[in-house]
């Protein structure tokens, strides 16, 4: 404002005020308000951009998933989340998108029925605990009558670090054989010689 008015440089009005005390004037506040105002609008243009062009490619990369492509990110996800002993194929997740990706790999890959899974949820005090089964029966499509006792965590120190966090807890997704040897302790195990595979 000052080098507007006098047509002194900004370089030089800078050198010759920089011990001299500011306090900006209400004209002051309100440039500094709307350069403010105009910079998060700016930053949040190109944030929308940006996530525009990260779909745009998106489509280009990855084109429609295959079932050959079901089957390694499905594997993917169960190197990470899922259990790899005690004869037990479980998934933990407290991403839905997550646990019903991992359902559509079971389904898919191995022919595993809706009736073939079961849950547990694993939760903090601050949970509402008939609100998170609601929440997970109806993001998984799996009814009420399939989920196990839910757990809360009591553990000191947890309470207030999880609080808030997990608003929904952890989802633990168990297959059930019911009578099926391939849906059983043989289904671990062959995820477990993929995942060998896999990581040689």
């Amino acid at each position: 404002m000052i080098s507007a008015k006098t047509g002194v440089s900004k370089g030089t009005l800078s050198e010759w005020l920089s011990k001299v005390p500011f306090t900006p004037n209400e004209e002051v506040k309100d440039r500094i308000g709307r350069a403010r105002t105009s910079a998060i609008l700016a930053q949040r243009k190109r944030k929308l951009q940006s996530l525009a062009l990260a779909e745009e490619m998106s489509v280009k990369d990855i084109p429609m998933l295959t079932k050959k492509g079901l089957q390694m990110l499905g594997l993917g996800v169960y190197i990470g989340e899922g259990s790899k002993t005690g004869g037990i194929t479980r998934v933990v997740n407290a991403s839905p998108l997550v646990i019903r990706l991992t359902l559509r790999w079971f389904k898919e890959i191995f022919g595993v029925r809706t009736r073939n899974f079961k849950v547990r949820i694993h939760l903090y005090p601050d949970n509402d605990i008939t609100e998170t089964l609601r929440y997970w029966s109806k993001q998984l499509g799996i009814p009420l009558t399939q989920f196990q006792t839910s757990r809360v965590d009591t553990r000191k120190g947890k309470k207030a670090f999880k609080k808030g966090k997990l608003p929904f807890g952890t989802a633990h997704v168990t297959v059930q054989s019911l009578g099926k040897p391939e849906h059983g302790v043989f289904l671990q195990r062959r995820i477990n010689a993929w995942i060998e595979r896999v990581m040689r």
